[in-house]
């Protein structure tokens, strides 16, 4: 669904018309958040339009009224005089007021100074009125308790209209002073529950700054385009094949289970994406790709424990359960760790970084269920089985005896080095570090004589030197197709168009500067989402692992992974997008998850290695688990490799992101994070 809504400014003042626009976008954009909509585009263009994309929206008139209802949230009080309405009547109304029907049609004095705004409301809930009606409930702001308390113990008696866009929605009589800090909005007959929802979000929004009028509706095509999806699903299925394949031969029936598990990891997310009615978007995709990195690394972990307790001479029955039993905690941990992430993000964020949220908080879920239930309740069922007497494993990576804190030294050196130039790169470049989801751009709309595949167009583009451009083509007339690119592009497009498409003549029908898809305000809500995770994480991490030490390294090897891949994109000369923020938002998940595992053998060493110093305890955990590290991001990197190879344009930085990122997660986790600890923990005493 695409709107081209325009805001009328004719009634605001000078000053108010300057950021009447990026005002009205933060108010819709929250509106269509609480809506539920996943992955909305909303920007600015030209002076005073907006133009909202709402994918997989079906009830196109109910979206509508929600985002163009101005919310204006008004108390007026009411004069009932009998002689001044017989007055009113004839056709003197007295000065003050207005003369206006309410909702049953009978004549109301209303005055014309509201004595209380939508300002003063702090909180909109839907509830249940004393009919048993569904009503909204309001609550005040401190400003707002204080002002409804005294209009209402100043006119006991009288009647207060509670007013929403010029109509009247009840008007209660006070019988006594109000000071509880609430109030509610009826409606004669009641309200219903999906109109009682939709008017307490766009209370709790807020009022427009103007009005606005729906100047342009029509239906898009996804943006990924048939082609990018075709590629998309068909690398999605090639990386998926090769983890199976390589978990099958390295793991043998082991990971015949694991596959079984990954099968109804996905089934799961499908399933719970249907339910929630969500759309599957490129950072949907990104929190998918994260799980599946997160539960191969489960299934990976559960059987080296197995493996490991196999060797000290265990019987089958008890090596599974001991290993399951040990992998818990760090299996827990991770995943526990990283939905606090998701959480906050999703509670906090917007746009984007929700829809990465919701897949991730689903995929994790559906990944700890599958990896510690169902895998466990295959081996178990498989050992009823007499002629099950073993579990064969194959083992490429033996053991290892590095000394990692030893060198740390070189290594701290090596990460710095690469940070640096990186950074120095990416600040080097300003404004021309971010694409046009945080620049701004063109949008350009061009109506060809015969439809154009979008991979046709997207070609075009790449030889008029555009890698930035995102097409769409119209659903009601395919032959239409709108084009955002960086600014001042449309006449090299409109050149290399005239070149390759000869035979197929056509029209500019646009060409307009339009804002950035990532403004200022979503910026800030999606930085305070990764500010508070990162709180999160460190202090659930603090908690499990009884010390700071731990989770100060940890979210110190999280911002390494982050700027190292900053500074490769940099250096590489890769724009930042959104869809980049949300592969920088998995790597840091990822990092986390690699981290945490480590962390978990520190623990379970410290317990039983009490002779050992924690340099020797930290180089004996690093190494027990080097291979599960190394195996695990191997087989991850395979899916990510899939998506990098065939995975088609559009998804080409975000492998190349991830895959930076994830090779980047595995070094800091052995050679920065670990160590860390260690150098923390000197300090500390």
């Amino acid at each position: 669904m695409h709107l081209v809504l325009r805001v009328d400014m004719s009634k605001l003042s000078a000053d108010a018309k300057n950021d009447a626009v990026e005002r009205a976008i933060e108010i819709v954009r929250n509106r269509i958040d609480e809506f539920g909509v996943s992955e909305p585009l909303i920007q600015r263009q030209g002076t005073d339009q907006i133009v909202v994309q709402l994918p997989g929206v079906t009830d196109r008139e109910r979206a509508k009224d929600l985002i163009g209802k101005t919310a204006l949230l008004e108390f007026k009080l009411v004069n009932d005089k009998p002689q001044d309405l017989t007055d009113a009547a004839a056709g003197k109304v007295p000065d003050g007021f207005d003369y206006v029907k309410d909702e049953e049609g009978r004549a109301v004095l209303l005055s014309k100074t509201a004595s209380l705004t939508g300002q003063a409301v702090k909180d909109a809930s839907v509830g249940i009125d004393q009919y048993g009606l569904p009503a909204v409930k309001l609550t005040f702001n401190e400003k707002g308790i204080d002002a409804f308390a005294k209009l209402t113990g100043e006119h006991i008696n009288e009647r207060l209209a509670i007013v929403l866009d010029g109509k009247i929605h009840s008007a209660p009589a006070i019988r006594s002073k109000i000071d509880s800090g609430e109030a509610e909005i009826t409606r004669g007959g009641g309200f219903g529950v999906e109109e009682a929802n939709d008017l307490r979000i766009v209370l709790r929004s807020g009022a427009l700054p103007a009005p606005m009028n729906i100047e342009e509706e029509r239906t898009l095509g996804p943006l990924l385009g048939a082609d990018s999806i075709r590629t998309g699903v068909k690398a999605s299925i090639i990386g998926t094949l090769a983890v199976f394949v390589f978990m099958i031969i390295y793991y043998l029936f082991s990971g015949v289970v694991a596959c079984i598990a990954l099968s109804l990891n996905f089934l799961f997310i499908l399933a719970c994406m249907g339910y929630f009615h969500a759309t599957l978007t490129l950072p949907g995709i990104a929190g998918i790709v994260l799980t599946l990195g997160m539960a191969v690394d489960a299934n990976v972990l559960i059987s080296e424990r197995i493996r490991e307790e196999l060797k000290l001479g265990k019987s089958l029955f008890a090596g599974i359960q001991t290993g399951y039993a040990k992998a818990l905690s760090a299996i827990f941990d991770s995943n526990f760790t990283t939905l606090i992430a998701a959480f906050f993000l999703f509670q906090f964020g917007t746009g984007p970084i929700r829809g990465f949220a919701l897949t991730l908080t689903i995929g994790l879920l559906a990944s700890m269920f599958t990896a510690i239930f169902v895998t466990k309740a295959i081996f178990e069922l498989t050992l009823t089985n007499k002629n099950f007497k073993s579990l064969k494993m194959l083992q490429f990576i033996g053991e290892t005896k590095f000394d990692f804190i030893a060198k740390r030294k070189i290594f701290y050196a090596l990460s710095s080095l690469v940070i640096i130039i990186g950074l120095v790169s990416f600040f080097k470049k300003g404004k021309d570090a971010y694409g046009i989801d945080f620049s701004g751009g063109q949008l350009q709309e061009y109506s060809f004589t015969k439809p154009v595949a979008v991979d046709t167009m997207r070609a075009i583009l790449k030889e008029a030197g555009i890698s930035d451009g995102s097409i769409q083509q119209f659903k009601e007339d395919p032959k239409i197709v709108m084009i955002r690119t960086s600014v001042d592009t449309a006449d090299a497009v409109a050149a290399q168009l005239k070149k390759n498409l000869a035979d197929n003549p056509f029209e500019v029908l646009r060409v307009e500067n339009v804002g950035p898809v990532a403004g200022k305000e979503l910026q800030k809500k999606a930085l305070m989402a990764l500010g508070l995770s990162l709180l999160g994480i460190l202090f659930y991490v603090a908690y499990r692992f009884k010390h700071f030490n731990f989770a100060i390294a940890g979210v110190i090897a999280l911002f390494h992974d982050v700027l190292v891949t900053l500074g490769i994109l940099a250096l590489t000369g890769k724009q930042i997008d959104l869809l980049i923020v949300t592969a920088l938002l998995t790597i840091a998940g990822y990092s986390i998850n690699d981290t945490i595992v480590i962390y978990d053998r520190v623990r379970e060493n410290m317990r039983a290695q009490r002779k050992l110093t924690l340099a020797q305890i930290i180089n004996l955990s690093v190494n027990q688990t080097l291979s599960r590290s190394i195996l695990t991001s191997g087989v991850t990197l395979l899916a990510v490799s899939a998506l990098f190879f065939w995975g088609g344009a559009i998804l080409h930085n975000f492998a190349f992101s991830l895959l930076v990122g994830f090779i980047s997660g595995v070094y800091s986790t052995v050679f920065i994070a670990s160590p860390l600890v260690l150098a923390w923990s000197k300090n500390k005493k």
